[in-house]
């Protein structure tokens, strides 16, 4: 925003900081947070301290002690925060998704050489994990992680963990594990998903299945057409008992295949064309098959009596085109309307706008700090600009409450 728009609202930012910072308890730490908030929103090529200090007309040092030495509750900025996210966005999905920080040298907490879509290859950079809200209007996000690699575990990594002050009790853990840790975490504060979506880097991954589902969370998760599963007539079959040593547990006797091999077998005419938005310039469709099997892999959770639940399978078949180019799976209900699953498959594409926000015009990932906890304020207050942001456009003339 420029100075003249900032300006414009001043009176709604000042009330917004005043409610977001309000856990601060420390009167300074509040103004900082607010200082902090403006220069996000200011314009400017890059939102690291030193400049958005040159352009707030303040000392740099304020900012630097208040994100990396000053103490104060991120969790509590951050609960806050996704409330009112939640409440401006009224999301129909949340979007579990990652994104690199591309990083010079090896100082940064977390960095590492490792694969980034935002690149498109394996780099130098960090990860961050995040939760968002989305509809097809809007969409925030809700909470943040900082993936730590294995090269940040063990001895050899204790002089740069030090550097960065990373809690002993922060761990490499894989990035779906993160995932799950925001979910409860949102949950501890009495939000939860209708859906939950992601692509196949969770999707594939059989434990994050189960984890949301241990959580009783429904999902529609980009899948891989490698995976495995029976048809939906399949059953297991019960083992006769010897009489020597523990029961043996029902198996199924046919061989699962992968998905792409049901949706070949079912053939493209057992499809449908879906429609599952308006774009910008013409409707978005395209040619649906949609299938009930039960998903097998290494790590199956079957019934007591070994029976494996059966979920959707949605696979994108576009005409001309010799085989399926994407998949899903889903955990909804058996009755959901074709239009629907498909609509919700589809729904990621929104927080692409939050990425490309967050970046280019808020400065995600231009945090050049070396803390651990900077690095979560940082995305944190990135957050509370974007919510802001957000705010204002769902209300754009809706005055400061008194």
């Amino acid at each position: 925003m420029r100075a003249g728009e900032l300006a414009a609202v001043r009176g709604r930012l000042e009330e917004f900081a005043s409610e977001v910072f309000a856990p601060l308890v420390r009167r300074d730490q509040r103004e900082k947070g607010a200082l902090y908030l403006r220069g996000l929103l200011l314009d400017g090529r890059r939102k690291s301290m030193q400049p958005m200090a040159e352009r707030l007309g303040v000392d740099h040092q304020r900012l630097q002690q208040f994100m990396t030495s000053s103490t104060w509750p991120v969790e509590d900025v951050r609960a806050g925060l996704a409330w009112r996210a939640v409440q401006a966005v009224r999301p129909q999905v949340w979007v579990v998704d990652d994104t690199g920080f591309p990083k010079d040298g090896k100082a940064s907490p977390g960095v590492a050489r490792q694969y980034s879509g935002t690149l498109g290859k394996v780099g130098n950079c960090q990860i961050g994990v995040s939760v968002h809200a989305a509809s097809d209007t809007a969409s925030c996000p809700l909470s943040w992680r900082l993936f730590l690699p294995q090269s940040w575990d063990g001895p050899e990594a204790a002089p740069r963990r030090a550097a960065c002050r990373i809690p002993e009790s922060e761990h490499h853990r894989p990035k779906w594990e993160l995932a799950l840790d925001m979910l409860d975490e949102l949950a501890g504060i009495g939000l939860r998903p209708a859906v939950l979506v992601a692509d196949t880097g969770y999707g594939a991954n059989a434990d994050f299945r189960h984890g949301l589902e241990g959580r009783r969370l429904a999902y529609v998760l980009q899948a891989k057409g490698e995976m495995t599963a029976y048809g939906q007539e399949a059953v297991p079959h019960q083992p006769a008992y010897s009489g020597l040593g523990p029961r043996p547990l029902p198996r199924y006797r046919t061989r699962p295949i992968s998905l792409r091999e049901h949706v070949l077998a079912a053939g493209r005419r057992r499809g449908r064309p879906v429609t599952w938005r308006r774009g910008s310039k013409a409707a978005m469709s395209s040619h649906f098959v949609l299938l009930r099997v039960r998903l097998a892999g290494r790590r199956p959770k079957p019934a007591e009596d070994g029976t494996i639940p059966l979920v959707w399978l949605i696979a994108q078949w576009p005409e001309g085109e010799a085989e399926p180019v994407k998949y899903w799976i889903s955990n909804l209900p058996a009755n959901i309307p074709a239009k629907d699953l498909v609509r919700l498959a589809k729904s990621r594409w929104r927080i692409e706008h939050d990425y490309r926000e967050l970046k280019t015009a808020l400065g995600l990932d231009h945090f050049e700090g070396r803390s651990f906890a900077g690095w979560h304020r940082h995305v944190t207050l990135v957050t509370a600009a974007h919510v802001f942001l957000t705010e204002q456009r769902r209300t754009p003339k809706a005055p400061a409450r008194v």
